[in-house]
């Protein structure tokens, strides 16, 4: 039976990531309550990507990502920083949902990766 790590997260009742065989699962948002698409999504893609080397890992081994935004119309400026930050050499598959998030967080990133093992 393949081993589950769990990476605590802010609340006893959530993991940040967690790891099973060889695909790492982790979700975020942005601690900024400023209501700023630009600055709450390079702040919850760099979450991400801490959580990915926290699990032994890295953007570059992405598999999937769902982002969810409360507001649709502000999807050029969260694709602006995406694409600053994503591994232009392995860019994931990438869904994007408008969705209703709790207030104040305008974006939400679920993203499952390959580890390096």
């Amino acid at each position: 039976m393949l081993p589950i790590t769990r990476f605590t997260g802010m609340t006893p009742t959530r993991s940040r990531a967690v790891v099973h065989g060889n695909l790492v699962f982790t979700v975020a948002v942005a601690d900024t309550t400023e209501l700023d698409m630009r600055k709450q999504a390079a702040e919850t893609l760099a979450k991400i990507e801490r959580h990915l080397k926290d699990a032994g890992t890295d953007k570059s081994r992405l598999l999937s990502c769902t982002v969810y935004i409360a507001d649709m119309a502000l999807k050029p400026q969260m694709n602006e920083m995406w694409d600053q930050w994503v591994d232009m050499d392995n860019p994931p598959q990438r869904a994007c949902i408008g969705a209703t998030l709790e207030h104040p967080h305008m974006i939400e990133v679920v993203a499952v990766a390959a580890t390096k093992d």
